[in-house]
């Protein structure tokens, strides 16, 4: 068990990451905090082939999460399908739960966007 807070355990992961995933992480935690401020950081799913576990942020309930793939980061909400729609979302398209956004090498972050669809997510959540 760590003695670290979720917030520092997430820190830990980004700290391990190198290059653009390094870069895609940060900038993705960045806007969701920004479009945030009251989102709870959360570190979820760990197991024994990801002992860090998977970046979370929650607000009345979970809004977003992000797993770093072999070839891309992808940033998935929770309640996606509930959402409005987005021309980002590019993948979990057809599931009836969540949407995803998948960045690969060369991808930007469009933080306004993000933000968008973070607060389309917490007005969700407060239903």
């Amino acid at each position: 068990m760590s003695d670290k807070t979720d917030s520092e355990q997430i820190d830990d992961i980004i700290a391990q990451l190198a290059g653009w995933k390094h870069e895609t992480v940060a900038s993705l935690r960045a806007a969701i905090r920004a479009a945030d401020p009251d989102v709870v950081e959360a570190v979820k799913y760990k197991k024994p082939s990801k002992p860090e576990g998977v970046p979370f942020w929650t607000h009345d309930g979970d809004l977003c999460f992000v797993d770093v793939l072999k070839n891309a980061v992808r940033l998935t909400f929770s309640k996606g399908a509930r959402m409005p729609q987005s021309d980002l979302f590019n993948t979990r398209l057809d599931s009836k739960v969540v949407r995803g956004i998948d960045f690969v090498e060369g991808s930007t972050v469009d933080r306004s966007a993000i933000g968008e669809l973070v607060a389309d997510a917490v007005r969700i959540n407060a239903g």
